[in-house]
């Protein structure tokens, strides 16, 4: 009986490209499956916490809840870094900012239209 070899996962990255998609091979900036997934919507109350969890300690902002997506999330979270005048990232549609901003933040937000909230103690 003849057993196949387990079928390879495909590289996750390249010294040409960069990082890669596992699902379809494609660079990230060119991988048509993240572009098909729809991102999670929010839920309309935009939520300003934060968190040290798994971060040695280190404190960062939480922004959850956002309705944008995509380039548009990453845009807004450029000028949220830019205005605390922190590093930060997105990561599965929240946006984390290093520090604590949290009171910044909700007026920068409530001044653009979403309805924000600060959560947490």
């Amino acid at each position: 009986m003849f057993l196949s070899p387990k079928p390879s996962l495909g590289s996750v990255y390249s010294t040409e490209h960069g990082r890669m998609c596992p699902a379809c091979g494609m660079p990230i900036g060119q991988c048509n499956c993240a572009k098909q997934k729809s991102a999670p919507q929010g839920s309309g109350a935009v939520r300003v916490g934060r968190e040290t969890k798994g971060r040695k300690g280190k404190g960062v902002t939480v922004i959850t809840g956002l309705p944008l997506q995509g380039e548009a999330l990453e845009a807004l979270a450029k000028q949220l870094k830019q205005r605390c005048g922190a590093g930060g990232t997105v990561r599965d549609g929240v946006i984390e900012i290093q520090g604590d901003h949290r009171d910044g933040i909700v007026t920068e937000l409530t001044k653009r239209g979403f309805s924000a909230r600060r959560s947490g103690g």
